[in-house]
């Protein structure tokens, strides 16, 4: 089996995706848009992680390989593959679905409580309420016929699930400590003061148990998916 994903900026990598993917026996593979790779054919992998990044779905005049970035999203989801989106990953799965993706009321940066909005018994079911790492300024409508998973008091889109197989997270479940300075080295210019953003200290202060709580999350979400 092959796990395939897109990575938008080089400190976006798998995080803690990585060894949940090996530990069930997924070899993994890459396609780094901002070095112009280019994608597989969807014949050639049987799941599709579309990473975050600092740029915008609607920059496609700046990287104009989001125009078959998301073309290739769309015709994973139509041949029935499972998709997986984080963060900027999640809304490119909500504008190639036709949704609008636009700049949030407020912007998230940090650790910060996701709670479950109710989704039916057949749906992946969200945890009541979960403190996750955030890091964007922007969010999207849901996509036509999509479910919505959970909300937070700064977005209401955290999560949301297409058909069977495919989910959207606004937020980070991949975080370790690694991400955690790479994010924070590389976008330390987002960290201007906000009602739901973080000073660096308390971003990179974040427990083992609460890393640990979000691994849980990450791993409930994969067994549901790959079920």
């Amino acid at each position: 089996m092959r796990a395939h994903y897109l990575q938008h900026a080089p400190f976006e990598g798998l995080g803690r995706l990585e060894p949940a993917l090996l530990a069930r026996g997924y070899q993994i593979s890459v396609t780094r848009l901002f070095a112009n790779e280019s994608l597989p054919a969807l014949a050639d992998i049987d799941l599709l992680i579309v990473m975050g990044g600092p740029m915008s779905v609607n920059d496609e005049a700046q990287f104009p390989w989001l125009v078959a970035e998301k073309a290739f999203i769309a015709g994973a989801i139509a041949a029935g593959l499972p998709v997986l989106g984080i963060c900027l990953g999640a809304q490119l799965i909500a504008c190639s679905q036709g949704a609008r993706v636009y700049p949030n009321h407020l912007r998230e940066i940090g650790w910060f409580p996701v709670q479950a909005v109710g989704a039916g018994a057949e749906n992946w079911q969200f945890p009541a309420q979960v403190l996750v790492l955030h890091w964007h300024g922007e969010t999207f409508d849901l996509p036509p016929g999509a479910v919505h998973l959970a909300r937070s008091p700064g977005c209401e889109h955290q999560a949301f699930q297409l058909g069977r197989n495919v989910i959207g997270l606004q937020f980070h479940p991949e975080a370790t400590p690694e991400l955690l300075r790479e994010f924070v080295e590389q976008a330390e210019d987002d960290l201007t003061a906000d009602q739901y953003v973080q000073p660096a200290e308390h971003i990179l202060a974040v427990s083992t148990e609460q890393l640990a709580q979000t691994g849980a999350l990450l791993e409930n979400l994969l067994d549901y998916l790959l079920a």
